[in-house]
């Protein structure tokens, strides 16, 4: 069984451009399931980007200032949103899940029924004030098809924008030598919830997307330099970089944080090298006119709301309720969905938390005193940033901080872990390829559970059936064709962990660093030639 598995995997990844295509297939299926077996409207604040990227694929890029009242988190206030003229479906769509979002014990059967009349209105979006990129990119199969079909049509193809960033992380992971090792980086840093962000018209999946990609691509480059697939990983890295830019400003801090900690583990001379390239400067200037794009854009379209923030919620206030909720926003990144009222089952919680740890302790077991400090320093930043950001918007803007703003950040950690794990740790006296093929089977069930569980709250209710059945909401097609779709596509993720390494390729140089000895490194040597 395991000689057939092991086989399989292999054929899947024979070639860069095959592996590209299946890996864009099973991560497209994947987001895809959730676009479809998720309701309209039951994902956060998915009317306000359907609107946005309806309007600036009509060319109602701009729009008129309009202060809304509004209520989140018991705050009162007026929002500053954008009106803009567009079918009188989209301002129904603002209002069909009132029945049951924030009631997880309530099905979507009592939704009404979205349909297209004619005419147009106003329409207001609080997304008004993003860049139009993404939006235009997902919004313009609104233009020739109408009514639902189109809303599914724009998650759709925000599922293939992600699905193709994710897979050519996949390929820059499979790229090392020890490639199960940092496949396994890139499975985990797919969460339930970056998969449910992909599937659904948010911008936060692309960035997230993109933050996989970027830390996929940069880390090779430094840690594991080929020359002979420098042009190819710079491509990957600046065409990342260039997505998690435009999203919002805050991509430049995510694509920061990923460079620094590239370039506190890249080997001596690497850097050297690829700042020898012409793509490197041309994929820079790309970046910079990206960032100047993003900055301009963000800085002649400020927030104008208006809030009624309580006057005793001070930054220090904010700060210290961030990390109080540090739990919360980790079970936010693996798996909060809905409008955050439907939460993933522990075993989800627990075994992804599991992975993760495990690949954290397997690095700091072998490292070199620079790889604790990033792994220290990322871990930190997971911690941190979210404090230091409600701290300075909690005055402006109240408690909005949620854990899915910080995953383009945090899938570092899995996929910074695995590399570290491929070029410190030994190559024999452990069962490494049982460990993680177990833990990207592992994963794949319990994603499995996690998307069974999501479409349970929406089919019955958390109150409903166990087996969801009878359903009183059901996706098209019916819930258990999803189901199987779903759960053929996350086992196939774990065949990604079970691919034969690189034998063919030369050893990286010996390192030379504080905490690796050469008696070490000679060791370690010896072992993989035994093992070849």
């Amino acid at each position: 069984m395991n000689t057939a598995v092991k086989s399989l995997a292999d054929r899947l990844v024979a070639s860069p451009r095959r592996l590209w295509a299946v890996a864009f297939a099973i991560f497209f299926v994947l987001s895809a399931s959730w676009s479809i077996a998720t309701p309209i409207g039951a994902s956060p604040d998915e009317h306000a980007h359907v609107i946005r990227a309806a309007a600036v694929a009509r060319g109602q890029v701009e729009g008129r200032e309009v202060m809304v009242p509004h209520v989140v988190a018991s705050i009162e206030g007026k929002f500053a949103e954008t009106g803009v003229q567009l079918p009188h479906i989209y301002q129904d769509l603002k209002d069909v899940n009132t029945c049951y979002v924030f009631k997880p014990w309530k099905s979507a059967k009592c939704a009404p029924a979205l349909k297209e009349t004619p005419g147009t209105t106003l329409v207001t979006t609080a997304a008004g004030r993003y860049h139009p990129a993404y939006y235009f990119a997902v919004g313009w199969p609104s233009l020739f098809v109408h009514g639902e079909t189109a809303f599914y049509l724009m998650r759709l193809m925000s599922a293939l924008i992600c699905s193709a960033l994710v897979a050519s992380a996949v390929v820059s992971a499979a790229e090392w030598r020890r490639r199960s090792f940092t496949l396994l980086g890139v499975v985990t840093a797919a969460t339930p919830m970056a998969l449910f962000m992909f599937g659904v018209v948010n911008p936060s999946g692309p960035e997230i997307a993109a933050g996989i990609l970027v830390w996929s691509a940069g880390l090779p480059m430094l840690m594991n330099p080929d020359p002979h697939l420098l042009t190819r990983r710079l491509a990957r890295l600046g065409a990342g970089a260039v997505v998690l830019i435009c999203i919002r400003p805050l991509g430049l801090v995510w694509f920061a944080g990923a460079l620094f900690f590239g370039l506190l583990l890249g080997r001596k001379g690497a850097l050297r090298e690829v700042l020898r390239r012409r793509s490197t400067w041309l994929w820079g200037l790309l970046a910079v006119a990206a960032a100047g794009s993003a900055l301009a854009w963000s800085s002649s379209h400020p927030d104008n709301s208006v809030i009624d923030t309580p006057s005793n919620l001070t930054p220090l206030v904010a700060g210290r309720k961030t990390f109080d909720n540090g739990l919360l926003y980790m079970k936010q990144m693996i798996g909060y969905f809905g409008w955050l009222d439907a939460q993933a089952p522990a075993a989800t919680l627990l075994v992804w938390c599991a992975v993760v740890i495990a690949l954290a302790l397997f690095a700091l077991c072998y490292a070199r005193f620079r790889d604790v400090l990033a792994i220290v320093g990322v871990m930190a930043g997971i911690v941190v940033i979210p404090i230091a950001a409600q701290a300075v918007q909690a005055r402006q803007l109240g408690m909005i901080w949620q854990g899915r703003y910080l995953l383009p950040f945090a899938v570092g950690l899995p996929i910074m872990c695995a590399a570290l794990c491929h070029e410190r740790l030994p190559w024999g006296g452990f069962a490494w390829r049982r460990l993680l093929v177990l833990s990207g089977f592992s994963l794949a069930l319990v994603n499995v559970v996690a998307f069974v569980w999501a479409l349970r709250r929406n089919a019955v209710g958390t109150d409903g059936a166990l087996l969801i059945s009878p359903a009183a909401w059901g996706p098209p097609g019916g819930w258990p064709i999803w189901v199987a779709v779903y759960s053929v596509a996350a086992l196939a993720t774990g065949l990604l962990t079970a691919v034969s390494d690189h034998r063919g390729r030369a050893l990286p140089p010996l390192s030379d660093g504080p905490w690796n000895s050469v008696a070490e490194d000679r060791a370690r040597l010896a072992g993989a030639r035994s093992e070849a």
